[in-house]
C-alpha cells in the first residue's frame, strides 16, 4: 500500500508539473515547449506501473543510468532549450547527459562546431523532445537519432519508452550572460496612436557567419550549445594576444603607415600585442564596441536588454567581404568553415537569423513566444510591436551583391536582367526587405562607395582595376564615403568605359595574396595625395534596373553606399516616381530625402556643454527640425552598425574620454527605463562589471544607459519622443514604398 501511495504521488506530482504552466498562461497544451528551463528528474514506468525508474549516476560517476525507484538519488537536470524542442539536459554538478549513439555519459565540457572550426559538427548533448502521450515524452537523440530506453538507446519510435519529468527543485543551469534588468516591458503607445520604439536602421547581428565563418569576426548573438560556446576565448581565431587578428589590427589602425600595415600583413601578425583574448567568463578586454571591430557586441541577451530599454524595430544586415576573407585565410592566419563567396556568407546569415529567432523562442516556451520576431511587412510590423515585441527587418549590405561581380571569375559571366530578377525574387522570397545595391567596391550596378585606405585596395585586388578616381566632383551632391585624398596615388587611373576588360590579373589572390600584390609594393608605399577625389563612375544601366525592379516590390532602397555620381542618378529616380529611401549612415540630401518620405538616423551627443544644458541632445533636435522643415514626420533613430566595423559611442568620463571639458552626472544604479516598466542595474559580462561612464556603449545591451545619460544632462522625455517615435517614422516609410509599388502598378 505504502508503494502505491508514492506511485501515486509520483503520478500526481508529474500530472501537476504538467499542468501548473499551462494553466497559467492560458495557452493550448504544448508539453514538448514547455520543459523549457524547468528542473526534473527524468523516469520511465517501462516496468510497470508499480515499478517506475528513474535517471541516476552510475556508480563509476561517469554514466547515467536507470535505478528502480527509491535504490537509487534520481539526477536532477536542468532542461535547457538549445532550440526548438531540443534540450540540453544539465545536472547539478554542472555535467551534460551525453551519447556516444550507445551508452549515457557524463561531460562538463562539450565540443561544437566552433572549438573545432567544423561546420558539420554535432553535438553528443542535444536531445529531442516529442510528446509520447498524456504527459509523457520520448527523448531522441539528435546526433544518433536513437531514443532514450530504460533499456540503453534504441532505433525504433515504437520500443522506446515513454519518459516521465519528475518536478524537482535545485537545479543547476548551464552559464549564461545576465540581464541586469528587473521588469517587463508594458504595452504601450503615444496618444496620436504612433507605436512606442526605437528603431536602430542599420545593424548587423550575425557578422560571425560572415568571412566564411572562421572567426575573422569573433563571437556569436547566440549558439546552441551556450554562451562558452558562443563568445568563447578568440585566441583559436586571433592567435595569442590577438596577433592574428590581422583584419582588426588593420581597420582599427587604418590611420597608421602604410609600412606598418604592410609589414604587419607580410609578417601574418601584429607587431606587438593586440588585445587580451579572454571570452566568457572573463572577458578581460572585449567586447569594447568603441575599440574593437572584430569582436560580437549583439549577444541575445544584450540585444534583450536593449529591447527592455526601448529597442522596438531592428534592421538585420547580412554583410561580408570576399577580399578580406581572402586576404586573412590566403595568409594562413585563421581557418575558414566555407567560402569566402559574399552570397553563400549572406545566406548562411538569413538562415542563422531564423534560427536565433527560434532559439529564443525556445528560451521563452515555444514557437511565437520569444521577443525577437522577424517580419516581412510593415502591418507585420507594427502588430509586432504593438505586442510590447523587438521587430526584425532582413537586409542585405554586400559588395558582391547577386554574385553580379564587375570583373566575374574565371568562367563567370555578367550578370543579365533576368538573373538579377531571378536573386531578387529568390531573396525577397526569402524575407529581404531592405538593400543596398553597392556596398565597397565596384559591382555591375555601380561604382563602389568610394571609401579610401584599407578598402581601396580590396577594390583593387577584386576588379583588377586600378582606382577609378576624378577631381571632377560636385559638391552638390551629398556623399558619405566618396570623398577625400586617394590612399595610393600611384594605383589611380581613370578609365572611360566602366566595363572595360581589367588591365591586372588578381585571379591567384586567394592562394597567395602576397605575392599576387607584390609587383606593387612601390605604389602602395607612396604616402597619399592631398586632392580631393571621388569616383570617376556611377550608377550604370543594370543599376537603375535593380532600383527600378526594388521599387516595384515595395523594397526598402539603402542609398549611403552610393558614390556620388551613382547617388545622383538613383535620387533622380526616387523624385521622378515619389519614392522614399533610407540614409542609415546618416545621409539626407540636405532635407530632400525627407520631402519623399526617407529616413535617415540619427545620433546622441556624447559631451555635456560647461555653460549650457541638455547639449547632448541637440543632434536629435536639430535633425528632428530639419524633418519637419521638410514635411516629414518628426521623428528619427539610430543607426550604430554594431558588429558592421563603426565603431560606438565612447565615454564621458576617464582616461578614454571622448570629451575635451569636464563632465558631470555620470550614470548611477539604479535608474528606471523612460517608460518606467523596467529597472536596470549596473551590467555584467560574466565576471567582469563594465562601467559605462568610463567605457561607453561597450555593447547594444548599454543601449539604456546612453539614453539615461543624456536624461542626467537635462533632456526631458517629451525632447526624446521623436526618438521613441522612430519605430513609426522607419514604417510609415516602408508602408509608403509598398503604397507607391502598388500605386505605380497599376
Amino acid at each position: 500500500m505504502k508503494l502505491a501511495a508514492a506511485l501515486l504521488s509520483l503520478s500526481l506530482l508529474i500530472t501537476a508539473g504538467c499542468h501548473d504552466r499551462r494553466a497559467s498562461t492560458g495557452a493550448p497544451p504544448r508539453p514538448v515547449h514547455d520543459l523549457a528551463n524547468d528542473c526534473v528528474s527524468v523516469g520511465t514506468f517501462a516496468y510497470g506501473f508499480f515499478f517506475p525508474k528513474l535517471l541516476t549516476l552510475a556508480d563509476s560517476g561517469a554514466e547515467f543510468t536507470f535505478a528502480p525507484y527509491g535504490t537509487a538519488t534520481p539526477t536532477r537536470f536542468f532542461l535547457k532549450p538549445s532550440g526548438l524542442g531540443r534540450y540540453l539536459l544539465h545536472d547539478t554538478e554542472g555535467f551534460y547527459l551525453v551519447s556516444d549513439g550507445e551508452s549515457l555519459g557524463r561531460q562538463a565540457e562539450l565540443l561544437s562546431d566552433i572549438l573545432l572550426v567544423d561546420d558539420s559538427f554535432e553535438s553528443d548533448a542535444e536531445w529531442d523532445a516529442e510528446s509520447a502521450g498524456l504527459f509523457q515524452v520520448r527523448l531522441r537523440h539528435r546526433k544518433s537519432g536513437r531514443f532514450l530506453s530504460a533499456r540503453g538507446l534504441v532505433d525504433d519510435r515504437r520500443a522506446a519508452d515513454p519518459l516521465f519529468l519528475l518536478p524537482r527543485d535545485g537545479c543547476t543551469a548551464p552559464p549564461e550572460a545576465s540581464l541586469d534588468a528587473a521588469g517587463r516591458v508594458e504595452r504601450r503607445q503615444f496618444e496620436d496612436g504612433s507605436l512606442y520604439g526605437i528603431v536602430d536602421t542599420h545593424s548587423h547581428i550575425l557578422s560571425n557567419f560572415g568571412f566564411g565563418g572562421g572567426g575573422i569576426f569573433h563571437g556569436s548573438a547566440f549558439h546552441p550549445l551556450g554562451i562558452e560556446h558562443a563568445l568563447p576565448d578568440c585566441a583559436l581565431f586571433h592567435g595569442e594576444e590577438g596577433r592574428k587578428d590581422l583584419f582588426g589590427f588593420g581597420f582599427d589602425n587604418q590611420n597608421a603607415d602604410s609600412t606598418t600595415l604592410l609589414t604587419t600583413f607580410l609578417f601574418g601578425e601584429t607587431p606587438t600585442a593586440n588585445h587580451a583574448t579572454a571570452g566568457w567568463p572573463e572577458f578581460t578586454d572585449w567586447p569594447q564596441a568603441h575599440k574593437s571591430s572584430t569582436h560580437q557586441v549583439q549577444y541575445y541577451k544584450w540585444l534583450e536588454r536593449a529591447y527592455l530599454g526601448g529597442l522596438r524595430l531592428v534592421v538585420q544586415h547580412a554583410t561580408s567581404n570576399q577580399i578580406i576573407c581572402d586576404l586573412v585565410t590566403g595568409l594562413g592566419a585563421q581557418p575558414v568553415r566555407y567560402s569566402c563567396n559574399d552570397m553563400v556568407a549572406v545566406e548562411r546569415i538569413l538562415e542563422e537569423t531564423h534560427q536565433m529567432q527560434d532559439y529564443i523562442d525556445a528560451q521563452e516556451g515555444g514557437p511565437g513566444r520569444g521577443w525577437f520576431r522577424i517580419v516581412t511587412s510593415p502591418e507585420q510590423a507594427r502588430r509586432v510591436i504593438r505586442k510590447g515585441k523587438m521587430a526584425v527587418i532582413l537586409g542585405i549590405e554586400t559588395s558582391n551583391l547577386f554574385d553580379c561581380f564587375l570583373v566575374p571569375p574565371e568562367g563567370g559571366a555578367v550578370c543579365t536582367q533576368e538573373e538579377v530578377l531571378e536573386k531578387l525574387d529568390r531573396y525577397y522570397d526569402l524575407g529581404v526587405r531592405a538593400m543596398f545595391p553597392v556596398h565597397k567596391f565596384d559591382n555591375v550596378f555601380s561604382a563602389g562607395d568610394g571609401q579610401k585606405l584599407f578598402i581601396e585596395l580590396g577594390n583593387f585586388i577584386q576588379t583588377g582595376h586600378f582606382s577609378n578616381y576624378t577631381p571632377d566632383c560636385d559638391p552638390d551632391v551629398p556623399t558619405v564615403f566618396d570623398r577625400g585624398a586617394a590612399s595610393f596615388p600611384g594605383l589611380i587611373q581613370v578609365r572611360e568605359d566602366f566595363f572595360a576588360p581589367p588591365p591586372n590579373d588578381f585571379s591567384g589572390f586567394s592562394n597567395n595574396p602576397l605575392g599576387t600584390l607584390s609587383p606593387f609594393i612601390l605604389d602602395l608605399l607612396q604616402p597619399p595625395d592631398a586632392e580631393e577625389v571621388c569616383q570617376a563612375a556611377g550608377l550604370t544601366e543594370m543599376g537603375e534596373f535593380l532600383i527600378e525592379a526594388m521599387i516595384q516590390r515595395g523594397m526598402i532602397i539603402e542609398l549611403d553606399h552610393l558614390p556620388r555620381r551613382s547617388y545622383k542618378r538613383a535620387f533622380e529616380i526616387l523624385e521622378q516616381l515619389d519614392y522614399p529611401a533610407a540614409g542609415t549612415h546618416g545621409i539626407n540630401n540636405r532635407g530632400a530625402l525627407y520631402r519623399l518620405g526617407g529616413i535617415s538616423k540619427t545620433h546622441l551627443g556624447r559631451c555635456q556643454s560647461p555653460d549650457r544644458r541638455a547639449t547632448m541632445d541637440d543632434g536629435l533636435q536639430a535633425r528632428v527640425e530639419q524633418i519637419e522643415d521638410n514635411g516629414g514626420f518628426p521623428a528619427e533613430g539610430f543607426g550604430f552598425d554594431l558588429n558592421g566595423f563603426a565603431g560606438a559611442p565612447g565615454p564621458r568620463f576617464g582616461p578614454d574620454s571622448v570629451c575635451d571639458t569636464p563632465q558631470v552626472d555620470p550614470v548611477t544604479y539604479p535608474f528606471p527605463s523612460v517608460a518606467g516598466d523596467v529597472t536596470f542595474y549596473p551590467p555584467r559580462v560574466g565576471n567582469r562589471e563594465l562601467d559605462f561612464n568610463t567605457e561607453g556603449l561597450v555593447h547594444i545591451g548599454l543601449l539604456p544607459e546612453l539614453i539615461e545619460d543624456v536624461r542626467r544632462d537635462g533632456v526631458s522625455d517629451a525632447e526624446l519622443e521623436p526618438l521613441f517615435k522612430s519605430a513609426e517614422g522607419y514604417l510609415r516609410m516602408w508602408e509608403k514604398a509598398e503604397r507607391r509599388a502598388r500605386e505605380l502598378s497599376r
